[in-house]
Parts: structure tokens; sequence; C-alpha cells
């Protein structure tokens, strides 16, 4: 064999093995807890399953129940009911996880609960349940977590009496323009808006009223960055509001939960924008599946039916899997997505973790 061929060939098996090491389609799959840490998965995408149903690595703290990453760094709440309530940087190394600091969610009461964590690389906004406030934090370059740097306290008026007698915040996305921050005002059947400005927010003001007994819990901007969708978890209704300038304008309101359970709880767009899906919880619990047609309306597909209390669930980055954290089963259970109708089958593939209530990607 000639020295070009043996050079041909060496160069072939190098790039054969820079494949194999990369693994394209193995992703990295974050799970959060009612328990006493976070963990980090590989999942094979186009299989449809882990590559071992043992954790790659575990980050330890308490109540882990919601995260969010940014590039190589995993903020997490710990969602725990008194003082003790916080944020959480850590940065994520490929098999292990670092800690950077954390941060109260109070001053040091109004921070109770964290349930929600979301960045847009320069802020973190904490949506605190039981505390009814939204915290919003700086990030400083190396991904540390600054002190609070504003507090916002919710209202109340919703007519519930045993779910908004106190204020309640669940949700809070930045705008995709960056001009603004959104949040869910449970127990006042509103949308906060507040104007991302001088590296921080203010100017608060109230973007939309929902009808009564709402309780707006999750918000989710679609793809495009022109509609917004509001889940709320009393009513059971996904709102689809229009996104101008900063405004909304509402254009429909459509039922998801077809059993008035009042535990409405997660959204999450299909890969390429054309479905939208929604989690139920304590009566009939499943996933609702929703064409998005033209201008952002929902037109009902179909209905899949789950393990217990589908708190969250998450969608493959191809399309092809939708993982369920069911908490009260202690698994994720993995179904097959038809790209073409939006409709799930369930795989029959279940991962243990106790009291799973977060699936992401990194």
């Amino acid at each position: 064999m000639s020295f070009r061929a043996k050079r041909r060939n060496l160069f072939l098996l190098a790039a054969i093995l820079l494949a194999s090491c990369t693994r394209p389609d193995v992703l990295t799959m974050f799970v959060g807890t009612y328990s006493d840490g976070f963990y980090a998965y590989d999942f094979d995408q186009n299989a449809g399953k882990p590559a071992d149903d043992a954790p790659v690595a575990k980050a330890e703290m308490p109540n882990p129940s919601y995260l969010t990453v940014d590039g190589n760094r995993v903020y997490a709440v710990s969602e725990m009911p008194d003082e003790t309530a916080s944020v959480w940087a850590w940065r994520w190394g490929g098999n292990g996880f670092d800690l950077l600091g954390s941060q109260p969610t109070g001053l040091p009461a109004r921070g109770e609960d964290p349930c929600y964590v979301s960045t847009d690389g320069n802020l973190l906004a904490v949506a605190n349940y039981t505390g009814g406030s939204l915290g919003v934090y700086r990030l400083r370059e190396n991904g540390i977590i600054a002190p609070l740097d504003s507090l916002l306290i919710s209202g109340i008026g919703g007519p519930d009496m045993s779910r908004q007698e106190t204020p309640h915040v669940h949700c809070a996305v930045f705008s995709p323009d960056g001009k603004h921050l959104f949040f869910s005002e449970f127990s006042a059947d509103e949308i906060g808006r507040l104007d991302i400005s001088g590296g921080g927010v203010r100017n608060y003001c109230r973007a939309a009223t929902l009808h009564s007994d709402y309780g707006p819990r999750h918000l989710l901007f679609d793809p495009s960055g022109e509609h917004l969708y509001v889940l709320g978890e009393l009513s059971g209704d996904i709102t689809v509001f229009d996104y101008v300038n900063g405004n909304l304008r509402e254009k429909q309101v459509i039922k998801a939960d077809r059993m008035d359970a009042r535990g409405a709880a997660d959204l999450h767009f299909s890969p390429d924008g054309k479905f939208l899906y929604a989690s139920l919880r304590l009566r009939g619990d499943g996933i609702v599946v929703y064409e998005v047609g033209p201008g952002g309306v929902l037109a009902y597909v179909g209905y899949q039916a789950t393990g217990p209390h589908p708190r969250n669930f998450n969608i493959t980055p191809n399309g092809r899997y939708v993982l369920v954290a069911c908490r009260d089963n202690n698994s994720i259970e993995i179904y097959a997505r038809d790209r073409k109708t939006g409709l799930l089958t369930d795989t029959g593939r279940r991962i243990p973790v106790e009291r799973p209530v977060f699936v992401g990607w990194e």
C-alpha cells in the first residue's frame, strides 16, 4: 500500500473515531426532581432511549424542581417553603457539575417555593409561587448570580379562595425581542410585564387581564416570536395573544382541560412550531395536542393519557420523542411522536427517577 493510501486510510479512521466520540444524536438530558438533586443522562434522540438507566452525573441540592440551561451553565431553583429557598448556578463539564454559587430568592421572606427560572444570558428571573413574587438577578460574566436586584410582589383578585387567596407567581419569560419580561400573576388572573432597561428591569404594567378564575400558570412564545400562549392551571384554557411592540392582543381562547381538573401544567411547541402540547394533571392525566394554524390559532388534534401527575415534559430537538416527567410514579415516560400528525404513541420505555418534575436538554 502506498504512503498516500495509508495516509488516506488514517484520515478516514480518525474521522470515524471522531464521529463516534461526538455522538451527535446523543443529547445531555437534565432531570429535575422533588428530591435531593438533579441529574444528567445521555439520551439517544434517534433511538428514543437513554444510553443507560443510570445517570452520568448528579448535582446535589434540595428540591431542584425547575432548571434552565444557558450554554454549559445550569440554573436550578431549590423549591423550599422557607428562608432556605434559593436559586443555584452550576457549570456542566460533560461528566460532572461544579457549583458556581447560589442566592436566596427572598429578602429573606417572599421568596418561598421558587418554581420557575429563566434567563436571557444577562438577567435571571425566578418565579416564587408561595412567596408570590418575581425575583430578578444580574448574571456576572462567569455565570455567577449576583445578589437579588429586583423583587416584585404580585397581587390577588381571583375568585378561588382556596387557591388564589394569596399572591402566586408561577412563570416568567423573556420576550424574543429582548425588550420585556412577562410573568404569570396566578392569583390576580393577569399577565404582568416589565421593561428591560439599563441592565435590569423597571416599569411594571399589566400586560393582559384574563377571564376570572383563570389561574395563569405557564407562558410560552412561539418560535416566530409573534404570539404568546398562556395556559390556565385553574380554567384549563389556553389563550393565544398576538405580540406586537411589547403589547398583547387576545385572539383565541381554547379549552385544554376538558375534565375541569384544575391542574393544567406545562406547554411546549414541537421543534418545527407546527404543534403545541399541554400537560394536564389531577384527573385524566395526560398530554393534549393542538395543530398551530395561520396566525397562531390552535385546532384540537388529540390526547394521550400518561402516568400520574405529568407536571413537566419536553420534546427531543429532532421532534421524534416526547419525554414526560410523571412525578407520582417515579418515572419519565417516553412517547414516540408522529411528526406529520403530532399524535403520540407510548413506547413502553421508562426511566426510573425519584419524583421527577423537569426534563430539559443541554
